[in-house]
């Protein structure tokens, strides 16, 4: 499994349940990956076709190859999920980016609206990462010789 860091960024939602009864929803992500968590502004008034703009980055350094995505609708009392999303990363693991891309958001499993993110996986550069004569085949001097 690839070590580095992934960027996630946020862009928008379309076709959220706009249920909230006196005001528009007021949508938010969690962003998940392993025991790694972010969370986006809260979008006041956005309605079910809200803008993030924002860039979260997640360190990879293990096996686990999904980042899940929820949205919530802040509210005055406690808040609301609106809908989920798991987004497979073995695509961007393997290429090193996915452009702009939707995934559908599920609730108790129906559809409820689209997410749209950008994933870019930078590998964590070794230091070991040099020539290295000996692997190489390379011809080695010994310190006897000089």
């Amino acid at each position: 499994m690839p070590r580095g860091t992934l960027e996630v960024v946020l862009i928008s939602a379309k076709g959220l349940d706009d249920n909230d009864f006196l005001t528009s929803v007021d949508p938010y992500v969690i962003l998940t990956y392993r025991a790694q968590e972010h969370k986006s502004n809260v979008q006041e008034g956005a309605g079910s076709n809200p803008q993030w703009n924002e860039t979260f980055l997640f360190t990879v350094s293990d096996s686990a190859s999904e980042l899940k995505l929820k949205i919530m609708e802040k509210d005055s009392y406690s808040d609301d999920n609106i809908g989920e999303a798991i987004i497979p990363l073995d695509a961007v693991l393997d290429e090193g980016s996915v452009p702009e891309s939707v995934y559908k958001l599920v609730k108790e499993e129906q559809y409820c609206g689209e997410i749209r993110i950008a994933l870019t996986f930078k590998p964590e550069r070794n230091q070991e990462q040099g020539y290295n004569e000996e692997e190489s085949g390379g011809w080695k001097q010994s310190a006897s010789e000089l």
